[in-house]
């Protein structure tokens, strides 16, 4: 690490402590004696969702729990339990190991996990993911029920 101060890169670790998700470490400079702490934290590997359309956007966590919200809206379905749907999912696409993942499987796998938990709440998370139009469409998800 460069020394805040003197701008060497010659420091000894004097303390290390976890803070939470990261590793607190305290260094002292063998230049100038000056002591400061560094932070160090686990990254994330970086997931793209290829779109339907073709665009690539970031997967972001916060939007697939405001999905996942939304389909889960006025149902028996915990603020906690949505969360737990959420990270199961973020978690099974980063082990995968694949930087991209289409959009279908990303879609599939939130109804997979809304079967489990709540039938009306896969439903509509359906409705939208699979772009129904028709009642007919509906009755035939509901009819398959392929999770």
């Amino acid at each position: 690490m460069i020394c805040p101060q003197c701008k060497e890169d010659n420091d000894k670790v004097v303390d290390t402590r976890t803070s939470g998700d990261a590793i607190r470490r305290r260094r002292e400079c063998l230049n100038c004696s000056n002591r400061f702490t560094t932070y160090e934290y686990v990254e994330k590997a970086t997931l793209t969702v290829a779109k339907r359309d073709g665009r690539r956007e970031p997967f972001r966590y916060e939007k697939l729990v405001s999905g996942i919200r939304r389909a889960c809206a006025k149902r028996p379905v915990s603020s906690e339990k949505i969360e737990e749907i959420a990270t199961f999912i973020e978690n099974n696409l980063v082990q995968k190991g694949q930087q991209e993942v289409p959009y279908a499987i990303l879609g599939d796998l939130v109804m997979k996990e809304l079967f489990k938990t709540d039938p009306v709440a896969y439903v509509r998370f359906a409705s939208v993911y699979k772009e129904f139009s028709k009642v007919g469409e509906f009755v035939k998800l509901i009819m398959e029920e392929k999770f």
